[in-house]
């Protein structure tokens, strides 16, 4: 759940997504603290490594379940929330594939985007919209911290989550079936010896599925 600062001002909760303003992570690396992502820091985070980006001419086992999965839910969540198994299939898969954490803020107790979250999100556009990523497949999916009933977390997530991709589709024009979207409210905590530290309340962004590997 997104940080309570005081009952009577109308701050900002923050809910970290991906692009940090205190923390960063790039995949299981620690990539730095107190910094604000960049775009090359995103782009660069996103892509595949080397090995991963060459093509080969029969897919893996492994490759066919992944495109089937992800080809499924692009369509599925843009009428819908995900279930419970669908969650965990994506994350699954996720495990596997380059990432980025971004601290993103919200408005108090709202899932609308705070003016100060803008230009993260300006740099998580640009670094999708970049030649190396273009065209892609990414899973945004938010994560709260403990605080709050889990019902409450899970459809906060939900909604944290597609307000990044509408800011996205509207703002960069990404093609709306490329960004799929997932809530796991307190389910996956960051920092399980503190469930209410601030790195638990963040959005993830995952590269599931390259231009290339779904062109095969």
């Amino acid at each position: 759940m997104s940080r309570y600062q005081h009952p009577n001002n109308r701050l900002m909760r923050a809910l970290t997504v991906v692009a940090g303003g205190f923390l960063l992570f790039a995949g299981c690396g620690f990539a730095g603290a107190a910094e604000r992502a960049s775009e090359s820091q995103i782009l660069n985070a996103l892509k595949p490594p080397p090995l991963a980006r060459a093509l080969t001419a029969t897919p893996s086992p492994k490759d066919v379940k992944r495109q089937a999965v992800v080809r499924n839910l692009r369509s599925v969540t843009r009428t819908r929330a995900l279930t419970g198994d669908e969650r965990n299939e994506l994350a699954s898969i996720a495990k596997d594939r380059p990432s980025i954490d971004l601290e993103i803020y919200f408005d108090f107790n709202s899932s609308e985007i705070a003016s100060k979250a803008v230009p993260d999100l300006m740099n998580l556009g640009r670094a999708l919209t970049n030649a190396e990523l273009q065209g892609g497949v990414y899973l945004l999916s938010g994560h709260t911290d403990a605080k709050g009933g889990e019902d409450y977390n899970q459809r906060l997530s939900e909604r944290r989550a597609q307000s990044v991709k509408d800011f996205l589709v509207r703002k960069f024009r990404i093609s709306d079936d490329t960004l799929v979207t997932a809530g796991y409210g307190e389910e996956q905590l960051k920092n399980t010896s503190d469930p209410l530290a601030g790195e638990n309340r963040r959005v993830q962004v995952t590269n599931l599925e390259t231009k290339q590997e779904a062109g095969r």
